[in-house]
């Protein structure tokens, strides 16, 4: 049993936590509202017109069109290879897995830093440098790994008598994944997409290398772009950096319970 004065200790630590983690958050979102561009808080004259000056001055339009472009396709195309791969490692079993799999856990160890440069040679090679698709494709390259590392994870968790006995009753392997490991999997699924979301819808490193065509370049470096010219007007600043990040906010509202039952699932198993 947990004492009364462990209980209180871990409200204390856990809202210290807290405070630090949303303050930050909460003075972003002052300075976006406040009608100083200095960044001073003025919440006694809130100024919501900044966000509609922020997306019309730094044309946040057609990088939201880029942005949407990517990361859908990323997410897509990425959840679908992750689920194939780690049902596949996970339950199926692939012929050399102990070579193969450690190989796909490079993906994840490799800093992008190590790659970057011939990877942007390479895309140079077959014309791949400012396209929707050769940055796709990058990041597809970027996920895959953690997501076939995650879904391994969860198949794996699922008891083994659940598959045997519907194997046993003439399920074969397409049937025993989205009858019985998608539906069990599901806030895994959840989360890796949430990650996946996050990750690419915030990704700047890897589009500044690979995009430097205004038409194809997402919101993170319109925001870089914008910050060059509004560097004085640090409430355009903050407004602008509100909106990007707001969908991010928004999902994880919306599917918070799945992504803490995913975390925790994927935290208590391999």
């Amino acid at each position: 049993m947990i004492s009364t004065r462990e209980k209180i200790s871990n409200y204390v630590v856990l809202t210290l936590v807290a405070i630090c983690v949303v303050f930050p958050l909460v003075w972003i979102l002052g300075v976006a509202v406040s009608p100083s561009v200095n960044g001073n808080l003025d919440l006694a004259h809130m100024h919501w017109g900044n966000f509609a000056t922020a997306w019309h001055e730094g044309g946040f339009g057609r990088y939201l069109k880029s942005s949407l472009i990517i990361t859908f396709s990323v997410v897509g195309i990425a959840t679908v290879l992750a689920i194939g791969s780690g049902y596949a490692f996970g339950v199926l079993g692939v012929p050399g897995e102990r070579l193969l799999f450690p190989l796909v856990l490079l993906g994840i160890m490799l800093p992008m830093e190590t790659i970057i440069v011939p990877l942007y040679y390479d895309f140079q090679s077959y014309g791949l440098i400012d396209t929707y698709q050769g940055i796709i494709l990058a990041q597809v390259g970027l996920s895959v790994s953690f997501g076939t590392f995650w879904m391994r994870t969860a198949f794996r968790a699922v008891p083994r008598a659940v598959g045997e006995s519907a194997a046993m009753d003439g399920a074969g392997s397409w049937a025993q994944l989205w009858r019985i490991y998608l539906p069990i999997a599901r806030p895994a699924v959840v989360t890796l997409v949430l990650l996946s979301f996050m990750w690419t819808w915030n990704d700047y490193f890897l589009s500044l290398v690979l995009v430097s065509d205004p038409a194809h370049q997402p919101l993170t470096l319109g925001l870089g772009v914008f910050s060059g010219r509004y560097l004085v007007h640090v409430n355009l600043l903050a407004a602008a950096a509100v909106l990007i990040a707001l969908p991010i906010v928004v999902l994880y509202l919306i599917f918070q319970r799945h992504f803490i039952r995913g975390v925790l699932a994927g935290a208590l198993k391999e």
